[in-house]
């Protein structure tokens, strides 16, 4: 981005630039979706005879059998079509994908790359590498984040890559310091699921006597090399590690909700200085809605209409979440930092002010009030319509590999 500033001294400044008028528009920076799974769409609707009764047997007994199991290179392709389309459609300019898909391995990621570029996304991906699958999968999904890292770095593109591992309860040790070591050589941070649901902090402490983040920082693991994902759970003494190590977070209000995993203390991270992002974890993908579900439910936890206010979910959604990720000069709109932006109906029902403006637009605006989108300096949306996307075919095929996850499970 070159200069920003008021219309009239931007038109003096750069005469020659082509002038594009927007009354009654909001231009704001782009989304980072901090955390997400594109594979994610496939499960939405998926048949249920009972829901899982727990975080536990939601993943043993449906997500891993009923899902993660069966991916193949054909279903991450038409699930990514179709999530890119649509957090670009609702204000999205960067996320992190998280796969694991045992039998797409390997290239899955490579795969889910092609459909990234084509849309213009800035994308993080990674594959999300556990030995729950046995010895010889758990190495194959490390090896798929190395050779993908190296294939990003080498063309430095908007696409990138990271290194993903599960959970303390499905990574060894060992696993875990060799995930941290690779990651650290290639100069990227490590991903992991942290204390979702209360089994990781059961499991830790009968088999290692103290919590998940306290094993963290006892491998010598805990800094800012570590994104921790979710941190729903967390002792006293865990929320005091992270902050003194400067563990980064990411934060996914509905979808923990959605499994039954409870509220993270977000506003508590926040007051100690610790970097959150805001992410979809692949189940409502519309930021907007996002920051409306952590503007709410804190404040119903904590009893406090004051937490969270609005201007502090717009950050986390943006520069919070470009941090989070470990990305520079992504989600301000300013002179140096990508050009990376949407542009918002701004016609509220009522007046907008400066002092309003945040939580009008947290509060009382979605993904379908979004016009145009621009990542890079490249129009990706125009007009509410997500550009060189053919929305029926890449539904259609959505369905198809929709119902060859279904029939399988």
């Amino acid at each position: 981005m070159a200069a920003t500033g008021p219309n009239d001294t931007l038109l003096v400044d750069h005469p020659d630039d082509e002038v594009i008028d927007l009354p009654d528009q909001v231009i704001l920076p782009g989304f980072v979706n901090a955390h997400t799974h594109l594979y994610g769409l496939l499960a939405h609707g998926i048949p249920l005879h009972t829901a899982p009764s727990g975080f536990w047997p939601f993943l043993k007994d449906f997500w891993w059998p009923r899902v993660e199991d069966h991916l193949d290179h054909p279903m991450v392709t038409a699930a990514s079509d179709w999530a890119c389309a649509e957090m670009l459609g609702s204000g999205t300019t960067t996320f992190l994908d998280i796969l694991e898909a045992p039998n797409s391995l390997p290239d899955g990621l490579f795969v889910e790359r092609e459909v990234v570029t084509r849309h213009g996304l800035r994308g993080i991906l990674s594959f999300e590498a556990t030995e729950r699958s046995g010895q010889e999968v758990a190495a194959a999904g490390l090896e798929e984040n190395v050779r993908f890292v190296e294939a990003c770095q080498s063309e430095r593109g908007l696409v990138e890559g990271m290194v993903s591992i599960h959970t303390l309860f499905t990574c060894s040790d060992d696993f875990i310091t060799t995930a941290f070591s690779r990651a650290s050589e290639l100069g990227v941070l490590v991903h992991a699921h942290c204390n979702e649901g209360v089994y990781e902090g059961e499991w830790c402490e009968a088999n290692y006597g103290h919590r998940p983040i306290e094993h963290y920082d006892r491998l010598g693991v805990a800094g800012p090399g570590f994104l921790a994902s979710q941190c729903v759970h967390l002792s006293d003494a865990e929320r005091r590690i992270i902050a003194e190590r400067g563990v980064r977070c990411s934060h996914m209000p509905l979808a923990n909700c959605e499994v039954g995993g409870g509220i993270a203390p977000i506003p508590e991270l926040l007051d100690d200085g610790v970097t959150v992002g805001l992410g979809s974890d692949g189940y409502v993908n519309d930021i907007y809605e996002v920051m409306r579900g952590a503007f709410l439910i804190h404040k119903a936890r904590l009893r406090d209409p004051s937490v969270m206010p609005a201007n502090r979910l717009l950050e986390m959604a943006t520069t919070g979440g470009a941090k989070a990720l470990g990305l520079d000069r992504v989600g301000r709109l300013e002179p140096g930092w990508s050009a990376d932006l949407q542009v918002v109906d701004g016609r509220f029902p009522t007046p907008t002010t400066v002092e309003n403006l945040s939580e009008q637009l947290v509060l009382f605006r979605g993904g379908h009030h979004v016009e145009a989108v621009m990542v890079a300096g490249q129009w990706r949306v125009r007009d509410n319509q997500v550009l060189d996307f053919d929305r029926e075919a890449s539904r259609a095929e959505l369905h198809k590999q929709a119902h060859r996850l279904w029939e399988q499970t």
